[in-house]
């Protein structure tokens, strides 16, 4: 496993930050080779802003100063067979430029340390969410 790059903080993301997450989304295009499909019609930033306030989703961007250099996307899905939730991590990537630097291992640790804290039996709220691959 590749020693996290020190240089670089994940950050989860809010409404506020509607900035970085189209840089992430740039990212995402040019990290799959796909940018049509993640810059050409994104939607405008009073969605984006609901989005990144919403319970059942979560952004986090890995920075190196003010440039993102990964990230990774995730649903909260409240499950019906019983009273609680799955976390889906749906897109993860890191620029080709850095890559192999433990990007994404402390991208999926702070997922893991968000949803944590979001399902603690502690605070009261669901105990028992997962982290799955969509």
């Amino acid at each position: 496993m590749a020693i996290p790059d020190p240089e670089t903080i994940p950050r989860p993301l809010g409404p506020s930050d509607i900035g970085l997450m189209r840089d992430m989304l740039r990212m995402f295009g040019r990290a799959f080779e796909d940018v049509p499909t993640y810059t050409a019609a994104q939607p405008d930033d009073a969605y984006l802003a609901h989005l990144l306030g919403s319970d059942t989703f979560i952004a986090v961007a890995a920075l190196q100063g003010e440039v993102v250099v990964g990230g990774l996307a995730a649903y909260v899905l409240p499950k019906f067979e019983r009273a609680r939730s799955e976390v889906y991590l749906y897109d993860l990537a890191v620029a080709d430029t850095h890559r192999r630097r433990g990007i994404a291992t402390a991208l999926i640790a702070e997922l893991r340390r968000i949803a944590a804290a979001r399902f603690d039996p502690r605070t009261g709220s669901e105990s028992d969410a997962e982290i799955k691959r969509g």
